[in-house]
């Protein structure tokens, strides 16, 4: 990366782009992005990346976005935060999650309360589904604000790949957000979680459910799973199955897990069931109070709250936050602050070997940069 000026940013490769994009929009710095795919057989901007710059420009007033012939780089200047009423087809390539990341990092700062309806895939191998962002995001989000004024999040239709066919409305009015200290995860007390099928037999869901159930009534009592088969218009444009678990701990912190059948083969719902149901005990063994896949959400909340320290327990960083947090110290040279994090009782032995041998929880810190909304 080579800087230019200290209001343009420059950056090569499509890697974190939503990232750099996230940042450009909260900071007002331009980026350039150069590079783009210049040596695969077909290079330059992927549909979905043009999607998602469109999308940018329909919550934002003032945003001038210049692409070369090729695609393989772009100028970005950000305009101001506005929201509003927006409706939104998303590109059927990726799930509707993956516009969701930017949606979920820029409403709180919006000028105006953000009411948005997406239009796609609701379900797909690569992004987090649209259940865990309304069990694992918002529940993130609600911890850094002050009150919460009605945020509603709303799955109106679901699809699957590759016709997609799936809608959510998601409102988020005028927010205050505070720094905050989170750090007791708590104990799992109960599973929720939906299987949904799609043009297909309702048997299929039924069996996803019993066999994700039975993998996790091993460990926990208190297992309900619901079904959800869609008919009609509501089922989207093509067949499917799959389910979203989330795990609910005493204090309130959440963590899900997805599976979805591939487009165009047989699977097995047993199999996926399990797939889900081990995944789901994956993440609650990583620890920390957010979900994995939330992680760069939670730092955006805390990097751009109130001037005060906030704190947050994680598991594992995983590589995409860690790189967020580079980005971070790029764009307004914020911090964090990582340390191994241990609750404090000196009478458990199992405390003592973690102090020896290290623990896989991180305590992140950072200070608020004092974030004010555009007037």
């Amino acid at each position: 990366m080579v800087k230019k000026n200290p209001n343009v940013l420059s950056f090569k490769g499509c890697n974190f782009m939503r990232q750099r994009l996230i940042l450009s929009v909260l900071t007002g710095k331009s980026i350039t992005i150069s590079d783009i795919r210049s040596l695969d057989t077909e290079p330059g901007l992927r549909e979905y990346e043009v999607n998602l710059l469109r999308l940018i420009d329909k919550i934002t007033n003032g945003t001038l976005i210049e692409v070369n012939e090729t695609g393989t780089s772009f100028a970005f200047t950000p305009g101001s935060l506005t929201g509003g009423e927006i409706s939104h087809e998303c590109c059927k390539l990726r799930a509707i999650g993956y516009y969701l990341e930017v949606i979920m990092a820029l409403a709180p700062f919006c000028k105006k309360p953000l009411s948005i309806t997406l239009h796609g895939v609701t379900n797909n191998q690569i992004d987090p589904s649209v259940d865990s962002f309304k069990n694992g995001c918002l529940n993130v989000l609600k911890n850094f604000i002050v009150i919460d004024p009605g945020i509603e999040f709303k799955i109106k239709k679901r699809g699957v790949e590759p016709e997609g066919g799936g809608e959510i409305y998601f409102h988020c009015p005028k927010l205050k957000l505070k720094a905050n200290q989170v750090k007791d995860m708590g104990k799992v007390k109960k599973i929720r979680g939906t299987a949904f099928s799609l043009r297909v037999s309702p048997a299929l869901a039924n069996r996803f459910v019993e066999s994700s159930k039975g993998e996790l009534l091993k460990f926990l009592p208190d297992v309900f799973i619901s079904t959800d088969v869609v008919k009609g218009q509501a089922a989207g444009k093509s067949p499917g199955f799959g389910g979203s678990l989330v795990a609910e701990t005493t204090t309130g912190c959440k963590f899900t897990s997805d599976k979805v059948s591939l487009p165009a083969t047989r699977q097995i719902p047993e199999d996926l069931g399990k797939d889900a149901a081990w995944l789901l005990l994956e993440e609650i063994s990583r620890g920390g109070v957010v979900d994995s896949s939330f992680q760069t959400l939670a730092c955006v909340y805390m990097a751009f709250t109130t001037k005060d320290v906030s704190q947050c327990v994680m598991g594992p960083l995983s590589p995409y936050t860690i790189e967020f947090m580079r980005h971070l110290r790029t764009f307004i040279g914020l911090t964090f602050k990582l340390e191994p994090y241990i609750e404090a009782n000196p009478n458990d032995e199992e405390n003592e070997s973690n102090l020896k041998f290290g623990t896989n929880k991180v305590l992140v810190t950072a200070v608020g940069v004092g974030y004010h909304k555009f007037s």
